[in-house]
């Protein structure tokens, strides 16, 4: 499994990550064998949020592995804080501190590789922000910070009053979700793949050396469903099946390499909970796409080049 420089912090990290949002839907002993195969085929980085199963993903996932020290070295682990589910998204130092303090308790650790704002609050006070990432970073508690979901302009503002800069930015990416891509392509002509969405959030990223996290990376729309194996496109499907049997691997192995392709080392983060897929996914870290195979995936996803 290739590594990357998670935002050129020194954290190398596979560039697949397991999410581990589902993991409190099933047994414990199924958490144990997902965890331990992921850390076999070179997974190290596993993706947490505080409103995952209300919380009960963190505590399986800590009791899955029977959560230790020596254990715990060998990983490392991201949580999210800020939503609240149905009701509103909370900045405000009281709720990341306490947010954070109860996901440690969940995961049975000391401290988490990095912590991410799960989605913009439009309440935020910046220099609040500041000192709850200040005193987390300070206590030990976090050693690295980002985001997730988040325009440039909302990063440089929160950049503005840290001192811990953001270094991550978890955004929907996939063959089926590619604005951060169609604008760039399409500058400077009249049609609605040229309309910028995200604030140029892909270059951003790249020049401010920020690690793009691709979320649902097999689903179109938002939770609409998987296009894999989907009637609903036929031409894309028929693509990567065809390059899929031509290179010896799965469509889910070419969907994940076609996210991995791009130069800008996007992290992938797969939420599978079924062993033999997770080991597919696995494979695309050996699979090398051309430049023309990428393109067309994505002219098979119904995208067009000016």
């Amino acid at each position: 499994m290739k590594k990357i420089d998670i935002g050129k912090s020194g954290i190398y990290a596979s560039e697949l990550g397991l999410g581990c949002m589902r993991i409190a839907g099933i047994e414990k002993s199924e958490a144990e064998k997902i965890i331990k195969i992921s850390l076999e085929e070179g997974i190290n980085f596993f993706d947490h949020a505080d409103i995952y199963g209300g919380g009960k993903s963190e505590e399986v996932f800590a009791d899955a592995i029977n959560m230790n020290s020596t254990i715990r070295e060998k990983m490392i682990i991201q949580t999210k804080c800020a939503i609240v589910p149905g009701i509103m998204y909370d900045f405000s130092k009281e709720h990341i501190l306490n947010s954070v303090d109860k996901s440690l308790k969940r995961l049975k650790t000391d401290y988490v590789d990095t912590l991410l704002l799960h989605r913009p609050d439009t309440l935020m006070e910046p220099e609040e922000v500041a000192e709850a990432f200040s005193q987390l970073y300070s206590e030990g508690k976090v050693k690295k910070f980002g985001v997730s979901n988040h325009t440039p302009v909302q990063i440089e503002l929160l950049n503005k009053y840290l001192d811990n800069k953001i270094i991550i930015n978890q955004l929907q990416f996939s063959i089926m979700h590619t604005g951060m891509i169609d604008s760039g392509l399409n500058m400077n002509i009249k049609n609605d793949s040229s309309i910028d969405r995200d604030g140029g959030v892909l270059e951003y990223c790249r020049l401010k050396d920020i690690t793009i996290q691709a979320w649902s990376p097999y689903q179109y729309g938002f939770f609409e469903g998987v296009f894999l194996d989907n009637d609903k496109f036929p031409i894309l499907n028929n693509k990567i099946n065809e390059i899929a049997e031509k290179k010896g691997v799965t469509n889910t192995a070419i969907a994940t390499a076609w996210i991995l392709r791009h130069p800008s080392k996007i992290q992938t983060i797969v939420g599978t909970m079924n062993p033999k897929r997770l080991k597919e996914i696995c494979k695309a870290s050996d699979i090398d796409l051309t430049r023309q195979e990428w393109y067309e995936i994505y002219l098979a996803a119904g995208n067009k080049l000016p």
